[in-house]
């Protein structure tokens, strides 16, 4: 963790920033931006807005700009052009109002493993000027917040990863931030720490944080995720709903069929309906995933000629596309350079 994160004298500054269409002000608000390493552009004209409340995945290919971005809105760069607003203070000009404001965990995080949890937990605490009474408050509500409190007398080192990312995201909730940016914060877990890591993020978004989290898992992030921002090669593919990405993007959109019973050359009967690209039949059942072409037909006309076909339908319903499928179908190939 950066010591520029830890300092006691944070004091928050009044500023007002512009709302977004629905008139609730956005906790982060990119417009524009563009940062380059020499002459490597590592952002080029990234914009999106992540909204109170929000549990925001950040997604691109490696080399998308992602830490980058992390690193810009906690303050650790400065955008060289466009502008970068949290909490609606500049990110240039109000440094100490955001980082108050803030807990972030950046993917490679080190840690002083000669201290127990609680040593290292108190630590931090003592340098955001919170008293020993307050302290012992503190280190006790992370501590049970992350399920840590048995664990807390432990030395660091010998603590499993998951063990560890727990501790650092104990860390991040010290200063009680109302954002966490969380950078691959399920990095080298196994399945269960990821399970476990999920339901605190939950849990925190129902206690009212937004939360920012960069990630290549996926399916996790579809199944936490309320919205989501995908980035390639430094530019905006995707900001906005997860629903609204995985319902309504698709150009070609899926439905499941299911019927009561089975019929003869059933299949091809639905292969012969208006706008009907493609369908799959399940091995040995009456369920078929019909591909449809929305700029011919729409879903009203598709559950009518199914009607029309006499067979009793069980269920109808859109099949949702997945992540992944989003992801492949807005990012490019190769490598980035």
């Amino acid at each position: 963790m950066a010591t520029t994160l830890t300092d006691a004298d944070f004091a928050p500054a009044p500023a007002r920033a512009a709302t977004s269409d629905t008139g609730i002000e956005p906790v982060i608000d990119v417009e524009n931006v563009t940062h380059l390493f020499k002459s490597h552009r590592a952002l080029d004209g990234i914009s999106y807005k992540v909204m109170p409340r929000s549990l925001h995945g950040f997604v691109g290919p490696n080399g998308a700009g992602k830490t980058t971005s992390l690193k810009l809105i906690c303050t650790l760069l400065k955008p060289q052009t466009g502008r970068i607003r949290v909490f609606g203070h500049d990110v240039r000009d109000d440094v100490k109002a955001i980082r108050r404001r803030i807990g972030y965990m950046p993917d490679h995080f080190s840690m002083y493993r000669q201290m127990t949890v609680f040593e290292y937990l108190d630590f931090f605490g003592a340098a955001y000027g919170f008293s020993l009474k307050e302290r012992n408050r503190i280190v006790a509500d992370v501590l049970d917040l992350t399920d840590m409190t048995a664990r807390k007398e432990d030395l660091i080192q010998g603590l499993s990863r998951g063990m560890q990312q727990r501790v650092s995201l104990a860390r991040v909730l010290v200063n009680d931030p109302d954002l966490l940016l969380l950078d691959e914060p399920a990095s080298g877990l196994d399945p269960r720490a990821r399970i476990e890591l999920m339901e605190i993020l939950r849990e925190l978004q129902r206690m009212g944080k937004t939360i920012f989290i960069s990630s290549h898992i996926l399916s996790e992030l579809a199944e936490l995720c309320d919205s989501v921002t995908i980035i390639d090669r430094g530019k905006t593919k995707y900001s906005g709903s997860m629903e609204n990405l995985l319902h309504h993007q698709a150009d070609h959109p899926i439905y499941r069929l299911r019927f009561d019973q089975d019929a003869p050359e059933i299949e091809a009967r639905l292969q012969q309906l208006p706008g009907v690209l493609e369908v799959h039949r399940s091995e040995g059942k009456p369920e078929f995933r019909i591909t449809l072409d929305r700029e011919k037909t729409d879903q009203n006309t598709l559950l009518r000629g199914v009607l029309e076909l006499g067979l009793p339908v069980m269920s109808f319903q859109r099949d949702q596309r997945h992540l992944n499928e989003a992801f492949m179908d807005l990012t490019e190939r190769g490598v980035r350079t």
